[in-house]
């Protein structure tokens, strides 16, 4: 179990073709790679493939993908863990919005399937409805790296306290939320929910994002937010890519920190209310 863990959050404008996004990626985990080592390299939400024309059919990907087979190598190259945000994946005849850790040994493990998908209609825009598309997955999960426990959620999960608090009562290290923000609500909630889920659960939070104007090739353009975000503990901003592109945020997280903010709010001996 280290004491240590560094992480790297990548920004990316990916597009509607999964081998300019696998390119775009190894570009990304070059510059990640120029100035640190980190141990886990958490790429945002649609990294694969983001749909630019809202009701086109997404074909999904399945693990026999080439794509899976680069991205394998690139993490026993580098020697460390990639963490897809979400790819659309057929599990069990299903498509799911789902998270993927690829092992630095090679190893392509699909782990968490997005709970709430984002249906929604925003004043003076076109309504987007993800679950036309994707089956809502059912069980939060905390995967392992190298003995620090991180929760898993994706993008309008941040929204739903009551799963966060699973996390919380198992005392998550680490929360990822990799994301595709709209402008207009990263504007008003991104970084203020993501402090929240950080101070609540007495965690660190990773938030790689989706930024920039993404242009599809096959027509359709489409905005998202950036602001890529590292969070400790104590809600402290510690990592943050500013700008609405491409980019990586590098930061490191220590046990001591995630101790002395738990031992001065000692919260998991306060609660009240039981789960559920």
């Amino acid at each position: 179990m280290s004491s240590e863990l560094v992480v790297a959050a990548v920004q990316m404008t990916s597009v509607d073709d999964v081998t300019t996004n696998v390119a775009q990626m190894e570009e990304l985990l070059k510059e990640a790679f120029k100035t640190a080592q980190p141990r886990f390299v958490s790429f945002p939400e649609n990294c694969l493939y983001l749909r630019l024309k809202e009701g086109e059919k997404i074909e999904g990907l399945t693990l026999s993908h080439p794509a899976f087979a680069r991205l394998s190598e690139l993490a026993k190259q580098y020697n460390t863990y990639l963490h897809l945000g979400s790819i659309p994946l057929y599990l069990e005849g299903h498509l799911y919005n789902s998270s993927t850790l690829i092992t630095p040994e090679g190893e392509v493990q699909p782990t968490y399937q997005k709970m709430h998908l984002f249906d929604i209609q925003l004043e003076g825009q076109e309504p987007i409805r993800e679950s036309d598309v994707f089956r809502h997955g059912q069980t939060p999960n905390v995967i392992d790296i190298d003995g620090w426990k991180v929760g898993e959620a994706i993008c309008y999960d941040v929204r739903f306290a009551e799963l966060f608090s699973q996390y919380a009562r198992r005392e998550v290290d680490v929360i990822l939320l990799p994301a595709a923000f709209l402008v207009k609500t990263g504007e008003a909630h991104w970084e203020i929910l993501l402090r929240a889920r950080a101070i609540e659960n007495q965690s660190y939070v990773i938030a790689a994002a989706q930024g920039g104007t993404h242009k599809g090739l096959r027509g359709g353009t489409r905005e998202t937010y950036g602001h890529s975000l590292i969070i400790d503990p104590w809600g402290a901003v510690v990592g943050q890519v500013e700008k609405r592109e491409p980019g990586v945020t590098i930061s490191k997280f220590t046990r001591e920190r995630i101790d002395s903010v738990r031992r001065q709010i000692p919260m998991k001996f306060h609660r009240r209310l039981p789960v559920g």
